[in-house]
């Protein structure tokens, strides 16, 4: 079962998964999550590829990560706050995690384009309506590898309907996540069905799926 409402309005594709690969989604709460996103990526590499330790990395143009002599493990990491967040895939992907904080309208301002304002508006300029639009702006920026080099303004996102977890632009998916203290998102070409496999206790393999 797929625990995530699919959107309403013809954006996901008739093929949408059919013939797919899936994204694998590991998560921490721990008070030093910043520190701790590459010991999730070990982890889930172990985990999820059978990895005893973390192939050697460099980074791309713009600064993203990537294993130079295994192109077929990709992997994404973010943290905010107590979270951190690690995602693995066969293909380029990015993922965001970030706690949903007040913020100041001029940001508002910068961040969205005019449609995005708009739908904004008509959400209160709410923190959680911001912080799902700005991870769906981070999370494209970090599946493409070229970093923040335009206005944020002009990085284009689907925006989402009330209650909307899955949707597509340009070829690619976003899949949401709302938290209530933060928001989440991927954006790749691989599908997901929807599971965080949250850690407890990384140094003791204890870990819950949700």
């Amino acid at each position: 079962m797929i625990p995530f409402q699919l959107c309403r309005h013809g954006i996901i594709t008739p093929n949408f998964w059919k013939e797919c690969e899936f994204v694998v989604v590991y998560a921490l709460e721990h008070p030093e999550a910043r520190h701790l996103a590459y010991q999730l990526l070990a982890y889930g590499a172990n985990r999820y590829w059978g990895l005893t330790s973390l192939p050697e990395m460099e980074r791309g143009a713009r600064g993203k990560p990537f294993f130079s002599e295994h192109p077929q493990h990709q992997f994404n990491v973010s943290h905010s706050g107590d979270l951190a967040l690690c995602v693995l895939d066969s293909a380029p992907v990015g993922g965001d995690i970030q706690m949903i904080r007040p913020c100041r309208a001029a940001l508002l301002d910068r961040v969205c384009g005019p449609a995005e304002r708009d739908w904004l508006r008509q959400r209160g300029d709410s923190p959680a309506a911001f912080t799902q639009l700005w991870c769906m702006k981070e999370s494209r920026c970090k599946h493409s590898g070229t970093g923040l080099r335009r206005p944020l303004s002009a990085i284009s996102v689907p925006l989402p309907e009330h209650g909307e977890e899955a949707l597509e632009r340009d070829g690619l998916r976003f899949y949401l996540r709302d938290g209530g203290l933060w928001q989440m998102c991927l954006c790749g070409t691989s599908a997901w069905d929807g599971t965080i496999h949250w850690i407890k206790d990384i140094t003791e393999d204890k870990e819950r799926s949700v």
